[in-house]
């Protein structure tokens, strides 16, 4: 079945990552939330992959 928290956050950032103009920076915020939740609550390979999702959202605030 897999943890929710974890599918909710990959999602958020994938939207973050689509996202443009006005919408990005509230798409960012959402998947930062979703990646804080998540990481409380993931086995220590989820938390692997969400230091790399936590990657992207830094790289997407960069520009």
């Amino acid at each position: 079945m897999g943890n929710r928290l974890f599918q909710e956050a990959k999602k958020a950032v994938e939207l973050a990552h689509s996202s443009s103009g006005n919408n990005r920076q509230g798409a960012v915020n959402r998947a930062e939330n979703a990646l804080s939740s998540a990481f409380a609550n993931s086995t220590l390979a989820e938390k692997q992959q969400l230091h790399q999702y936590q990657d992207e959202l830094d790289h997407i605030k960069g520009h």
